[in-house]
């Protein structure tokens, strides 16, 4: 009898890679449609972000500001501050200003949380500057000697060596860092508010900002190890508070015993 050199019940050879590159095909497809719609889902929420800052930005700022982020003579040129600058004026409450003066000061804040994410998107878009920083370098794990250094170095002659704040020229002033948001220490020293310096990422390295920042929180948490601080305003407020309060007393009292005894 003739064999039958048919085969059967085999596969050809290169079926196993018609598959392969089937599953492949299917699986990148699938991957590459639900990015794109997530992508373009992202995009179309970031431009409805960016829509409402621009209507907030019109109604609230754009007077000072200028409608294209200008500047106008009552108020600086938006472009390039970035949306950490925005945050922190913002979110401070001091934007908008109350009143004209040589400082905006903090006040409650006058927008929502969403309101000022609008806006520092809106202003965001219209040229690249800081960003938010990353909430990693917010939550106080760094190293407390070292930023105590670096605050001694570049914050201190202006903020008094413990964050307490101080007077400067023409009614300028450091405000006092106690119990102050880490994120808004941070983008103060990335956008340098007011009549702060910028201390970007070259200057101080965000490892660095974390430190500082730590070192301020040690600060909240830990009380004064001589007593009442008097605010911490240093060694002159502190001899003037004996001389005239401690001094005054001893006077007081020895005048109250000559009298008694009189």
């Amino acid at each position: 009898m003739a064999k039958n050199k048919k085969a059967t019940g085999r596969r050809h050879p290169l079926a196993s890679v018609a598959l392969l590159l089937i599953g492949l095909m299917a699986s990148g497809g699938a991957y590459a449609l639900f990015t794109s719609s997530a992508t373009a889902e992202t995009q179309a929420a970031q431009d409805a972000l960016v829509e409402e800052g621009g209507k907030l930005f019109a109604a609230n700022c754009a007077t000072c500001h200028g409608m294209a982020l200008q500047g106008t003579s009552q108020a600086p040129s938006l472009v390039g501050v970035g949306a950490a600058a925005v945050d922190f004026q913002v979110g401070t409450g001091r934007m908008p200003m109350a009143a004209t003066g040589p400082q905006a000061e903090q006040k409650p804040p006058q927008f929502t949380e969403e309101q000022i994410a609008a806006l520092a998107a809106y202003v965001a878009s219209r040229g690249p500057g800081p960003s938010i920083p990353d909430e990693k370098y917010l939550q106080g794990d760094g190293d407390a000697a070292i930023g105590a250094e670096l605050f001694r170095i570049n914050c201190a002659m202006c903020h008094n060596v413990a964050g307490a704040g101080g007077a400067l020229t023409e009614g300028k002033f450091a405000p006092p860092l106690t119990d102050v948001e880490a994120v808004y220490v941070y983008e103060a020293m990335l956008t340098g508010p007011q009549n702060m310096p910028v201390f970007n990422d070259h200057n101080i390295s965000p490892e660095d900002k974390a430190n500082i920042i730590t070192y301020l929180k040690f600060l909240d948490e830990e009380p004064s190890v001589g007593g009442f601080g008097l605010g911490n305003l240093g060694p002159v407020s502190e001899g003037l508070f004996i001389w005239i309060f401690g001094l005054g007393a001893i006077v007081a009292i020895t005048v109250w015993l000559t009298a008694k005894s009189n």
